[in-house]
């Protein structure tokens, strides 16, 4: 059945193509959306460039001949997508007076005369806003979220998986370097734990071919790179991933603790200071603060990007100076010569629009902050033999704007699970320190 949508100011600045997501259904968007888009166009952020698409859309929209946003234009998907400036919803509003009305309840006074005016069709407002959602509800009127764009963090891919077969299929994947695949669905480069029948302590490790038609022999042998060895199953998987220059993107996905950086920046220094696979290692991270932000910082720039560049720096000084503290300042000896020769690049992700980025080692820390079109900005500046690495905690969002099912990381790893170009691993076990294993459980 037909519908009509009213859209939320967030909808549109999430993504500005939603205006076309929804097929033979109509659209409305109410003049005080664009108002507050106008608000935003001048931010030097992903809100800021969505808000300028988003007026470009509409201004090309308009330009039709024959057709006006006020009556409706007509899309190609069939629905007929239109600006209410809601006058007469705003004066026929129940709630409050209409000298005082927020921007939230203007779009919420559309909504409502949508739905008086129109029994026939069932009326939906969508918005990211859970307390406008609500108050919609409490009004009668259908409300939802946006959800095309997420992703169920609890049925996100682990890239693992487990297969009891016969101790003789285990022996034969050692001897033989690979299997056939067992019955099943696999996705390529996905690891499995074949477990033996009757002695479910014996195990051999495997991960899919790119080409998804047989199992690929892994996991024997000792894995050491920057005096970094892996602690548990899943670290070893990370770092096979992280080593093989056959895949390009790499995905690690852990809560706090269990290495996902520190791994990362091993393999990067190992692939690109040891073997020179790759001209230097890139790392790079969103910037979003834990809580009140401190404002502006004194210094230049490099003064003002070292709290946010801070965690970086901690894991290399533990690779690079593992033994007892030295009070040599923030960078290490070690981590400044490679800084100085070229080798290492430790920047913010602020400044990578429009960059390309070839034969690099590059490392993205704290990618649950970033939202699925900014995941796409950054892996699109992929250049000639560069390796991506993104890592991040889906349950330690700072920005304000995502939660665990929006966030771009999990997007990632939804979207690519299918790529031969990609490999993904959860880390589920913390090897930080017993209290901060404790915490991430506890707490």
């Amino acid at each position: 059945m037909k519908k009509i949508f009213v859209l939320d100011t967030n909808i549109l600045l999430n993504d500005p193509e939603s205006i076309f997501a929804f097929e033979e259904n109509d659209v409305i968007i109410p003049i005080t959306c664009i108002e507050e888009i106008d608000r935003f166009k001048r931010d030097q952020n992903g809100r800021g460039r969505n808000a300028r698409e988003i007026s470009r859309i509409f201004d090309r929209l308009r330009a039709r001949p024959e057709q006006s946003l006020s009556r409706g234009i007509q899309l190609e998907s069939g629905g007929l997508l239109r600006i209410e400036l809601g006058w007469s919803a705003i004066r026929n509003y129940p709630y409050r007076s209409d000298s005082d009305l927020s921007d939230d309840e203007r779009i919420l006074a559309v909504a409502l005369e949508a739905k008086n005016n129109t029994a026939n069709l069932p009326v939906v407002l969508l918005s990211r806003d859970s307390n406008l959602r609500i108050r919609a509800s409490a009004m009668g009127i259908d409300a939802q979220d946006y959800i095309s764009d997420h992703t169920d963090i609890d049925r996100l891919y682990t890239g693992l998986t487990e297969r009891f077969v016969t101790g003789d299929r285990i022996n034969r994947l050692y001897q033989e370097g690979g299997l056939d695949l067992p019955e099943g669905s696999f996705h390529s480069n996905e690891y499995i734990l074949l477990r033996n029948e009757t002695d479910p302590a014996r195990t051999g490790l495997a991960r899919v071919s790119q080409d998804g038609t047989r199992l690929i022999a892994c996991g024997r042998g000792k894995l050491q790179v920057w005096g970094i060895s892996p602690k548990n199953l899943e670290q070893r998987i990370a770092l096979d991933l992280l080593l093989d220059d056959s895949i390009s993107l790499v995905t690690l996905v852990g809560r706090a603790g269990t290495g996902k950086t520190l791994l990362a920046l091993a393999a990067g220094l190992f692939k690109s200071v040891d073997e020179s696979k790759y001209r230097r290692l890139l790392v790079s991270r969103p910037i979003f603060p834990m809580g009140k932000d401190l404002g502006f910082l004194p210094g230049e720039v490099q003064d003002k990007l070292r709290p946010w560049m801070q965690p970086i720096y901690d894991n290399l000084e533990m690779l690079l100076d593992p033994g007892e503290p030295k009070k040599t300042g923030l960078y290490t000896p070690g981590a400044q010569d490679l800084i100085d020769q070229g080798m290492l690049v430790v920047e913010p992700l602020t400044y990578i629009r429009g960059r390309s980025i070839p034969y690099q080692y590059f490392v993205v820390d704290e990618g649950q902050n970033l939202t699925p079109h900014e995941i796409k900005t950054i892996v699109s500046r992929a250049g000639h033999g560069t390796k991506i690495v993104v890592t991040g905690d889906p349950y330690q969002i700072d920005n304000p704007y995502l939660d665990s099912q929006s966030t771009g990381l999990a997007h990632l790893v939804d979207r690519f699970k299918d790529s031969p170009l990609a490999g993904h691993i959860s880390l589920v076990k913390g090897e930080r320190s017993e209290l901060a294993q404790a915490a991430t459980e506890l707490l």
